[in-house]
């Protein structure tokens, strides 16, 4: 779990580092002369840099997306509401425009002079606050209480799996496909807490965290199944079934609870 933290830390510097250089670029593309003038000695070689807002911000929004979906799901549909026009929405004006529009160039004007009700420069204020919601995923890793809960849970996690991977190797297989089961039990209930996901029954199984998971819009339709074959080789372990289970579904298991508790959260 320590080099899952300081990974998305890695990731969530080059993402900011990223946004704020699509800030100035998106100034820049309203107020140019104001931008280079406040840039000063520095703006030539600035500029030359400078990502084109429109071919490069669907690509950092898209990741931005899902690393808030994962850290700080309370605050995705504002992160989106930034970007998405409101619907429904019968006139456009400074309070109502959005990144999207600004994308599409969008202007609005009034009367035979064209005077200007609203344009791109409104869709700044609502990049600087996705910049701010990114911005807060990174306080949430400054949070000794997230640190000691998910370290001290992913240390376990790993002890366990080393322990099932040499029950394995001494050819106890069903033992260890039982202990890593119960480890990705255990993660699916952790993760389905993490995003405010409750369930009715009083002891849910891996199927019942997993269909949470996806009703939930956590777990894509590919990784949805890969963990329900994780819970039918699991369930094979824990059950006297018509065969036994082989070392390869073992470990199968094992290393599929391994990506799991390091990559879903």
């Amino acid at each position: 779990m320590q080099e899952n933290i300081k990974k998305y830390k890695e990731d969530l510097k080059k993402l900011i580092s990223k946004g704020e250089l699509l800030h100035i670029s998106m100034q820049y593309e309203c107020y140019p002369e104001e931008i280079k003038k406040s840039l000063g000695e520095k703006s030539e070689e600035t500029l030359k840099v400078l990502p084109k807002f429109n071919e490069e911000y669907q690509s950092w929004y898209s990741e931005v997306k899902v690393l808030i979906k994962q850290l700080l799901p309370d605050r995705l549909d504002d992160f989106v509401r930034y970007y998405e026009k409101p619907k429904p929405r019968k006139d456009i004006s400074f309070e109502n425009y959005r990144i999207e529009d600004f994308l599409q160039g969008l202007n609005i004007t009034r009367g035979w002079e064209e005077e200007k009700v609203v344009g791109p420069d409104a869709a700044i204020p609502q990049f600087r606050q996705q910049q701010a919601v990114l911005k807060a995923v990174s306080a949430r890793f400054e949070s000794s209480l997230f640190d000691i809960r998910q370290l001290v849970q992913a240390d376990i996690f790993d002890s366990e799996l080393s322990a099932a991977q040499e029950l394995l190797k001494s050819g106890f297989v069903r033992a260890s496909g039982a202990v890593a089961g119960v480890v990705l039990e255990k993660h699916l209930a952790q993760v389905t807490a993490n995003h405010n996901i409750s369930t009715r029954k009083k002891h849910p199984a891996i199927s019942d965290f997993n269909d949470l998971l996806k009703k939930g819009d956590v777990l894509d339709t590919p990784s949805w199944r890969q963990i329900q074959r994780l819970g039918d080789i699991r369930n094979l372990c824990d059950h006297n079934k018509e065969r036994e289970p082989t070392k390869e579904e073992a470990q199968e298991l094992i290393s599929g609870v391994e990506k799991f508790t390091k990559t879903l959260f």
